[in-house]
This record gives C-alpha cells, sequence and structure tokens, in this order.
C-alpha cells in the first residue's frame, strides 16, 4: 500500500507561533510536537554540515515510528564537486545518515543541482551509477536543459525520482521515474484553487501505488506549515492522519 508523507521543510521557526506551535512551547520540544501535525520533515542544514549521531537519536526519539526524514543532500556533493569525484565523499556523506537508515526512519535523499549546472547526462549516469541502488534517491535540476526524456530515461534505469519542484522562476514537468513521487512546493502562497490541484495530483500517484513526499517552503511565517497539515488531513483522511507520540 502507498504511503503518504507531507511536510515542510524545517521546522525550528519560533515565529510559526502561535499558528502552529503553542505560544510557550520551548524550542526543544518543537519537533515533537511538529510531529503530532505532519509525518515527514526534509532537512536541509544536512546541505552545509554532516550531522552528528547524537543529533539523530534526539530526532529518533522526539518522532513517533511512522515519522521520515528526508535530507538534503551535502554541498560538496552539488554545488562545489558538481557531482564530480565525488566517489570517496558519497559514502561518507552516506555514512552520517546511517543511523536514519537503521532505524527505518530515512525518507529521500534530495540532490538539489545548482541553478548553472546545464544538461550533462553522462555526468548523472556516472554519478547515479555510484549510488547505493537500495537509496531513496530524488533529483532536483533548476536548469530546464535537464527537462528531456534523455534524462527522465536515465532516472528510471536507476528507479529514482525525479523532484517536481515549482517555485516562482521555473516548475518542474510531472514526471514519474522512480517508486516514490517528491514534490517542493516553494511559493510563498498557493491559492485554494491551486491547494485543490495539489490534492489531485498526489491522490492520482497513491491510487497508481507511488509513495508520496512532498514539502512546502520554510518561511518565518506558519503558512507553508499549515499548508501542509491542511493537504495531509484532506489527501489522507482521519484516519490515515498521523499519530502524536
Amino acid at each position: 500500500m502507498s504511503q503518504l508523507y507531507i511536510g515542510t521543510s524545517g521546522w525550528a521557526y519560533p515565529t510559526w507561533k502561535p499558528e502552529f506551535y503553542p505560544a510557550k512551547l520551548a524550542q526543544k520540544k518543537f519537533l515533537g510536537h511538529y510531529a503530532t501535525q505532519l509525518n515527514t520533515v526534509e532537512v536541509n542544514f544536512t546541505f552545509r554540515q554532516l550531522v552528528k549521531e547524537t543529533t539523530m537519536q534526539n530526532w529518533l526519539q522526539d518522532t513517533p515510528a511512522h515519522f521520515r526524514f528526508g535530507i538534503k543532500a551535502h554541498q560538496v556533493i552539488t554545488h562545489i564537486k558538481r557531482l564530480k569525484g565525488v566517489d570517496d565523499f558519497v559514502p561518507r556523506f552516506l555514512a552520517t545518515i546511517a543511523p536514519l537508515a537503521a532505524a527505518g526512519r530515512l525518507g529521500p535523499v534530495l540532490f538539489q543541482l545548482p541553478p548553472n549546472l546545464k544538461v550533462d547526462s553522462a555526468l548523472l549516469k556516472d554519478f547515479l551509477a555510484i549510488l547505493p541502488r537500495t537509496l531513496p534517491a530524488a533529483f532536483e535540476f533548476r536548469h530546464e536543459s535537464w527537462f528531456a526524456d534523455s534524462t527522465w530515461d536515465l532516472l528510471k534505469s536507476s528507479n529514482t525520482a525525479l523532484c517536481v519542484a515549482e517555485t516562482e522562476t521555473l516548475t518542474t514537468p510531472e514526471v514519474a521515474t522512480g517508486a516514490f513521487v517528491y514534490y517542493r512546493f516553494r511559493k510563498p502562497s498557493y491559492s485554494g484553487e491551486e491547494r485543490r490541484s495539489m490534492i489531485e495530483r498526489i491522490v492520482q500517484h497513491v491510487n497508481a501505488g507511488r509513495d508520496v513526499f512532498a514539502y512546502f517552503k520554510h518561511e518565518d511565517t506558519p503558512e507553508g506549515a499549515l499548508y501542509a497539515v491542511e493537504l495531509l488531513r484532506e489527501v489522507s483522511g482521519s484516519e490515515a492522519a498521523p499519530r502524536s507520540g
């Protein structure tokens, strides 16, 4: 049975009080409260630093067994070395998130490419070859030259997901290339009609047997978190909504 995971990119925002977090909630309790409302989070600070095992153990303790952590791949891989010569660093990075995988709590690992990295099929093919086949990976392409059948075919051949990212300047074509679908809803606000469209799109994938991971943009305002709660409840219904504890 396909699973639905909806959340935001990050959780440590005091400015989400009181609409999302209770006014007097201590920041160290944010993740625990977040996990009573949503069932996944996209961790972005792994883009800049290698996370400590003690930190991940705290995350695991603060969240229930059904909760999943999406992880953004380190910038050394995607932005500094730009997928080249990372045979040593990729295993090092993956080793740091191994505790999440061992606990069955690892969501997708997102490889977000720089906006100025243009299509290079040979580069992508070589990089995909060094990823473990068991890794739930997703790719966000931010230069439209990648939006082509050759890219989709490479992702499909490795059962890797295309990240469907929506921004104010660029929207990824909606193509299912892996066993799960990955959405990044990055616009500052969404109309009621746009949110209804999200529901229809997600339901189609769930009905087709694909897991869905969807993340709203993290902002100083709580809109993204509130959109996420609404979307999760609308799509999954009360019985499938995440439980606290």
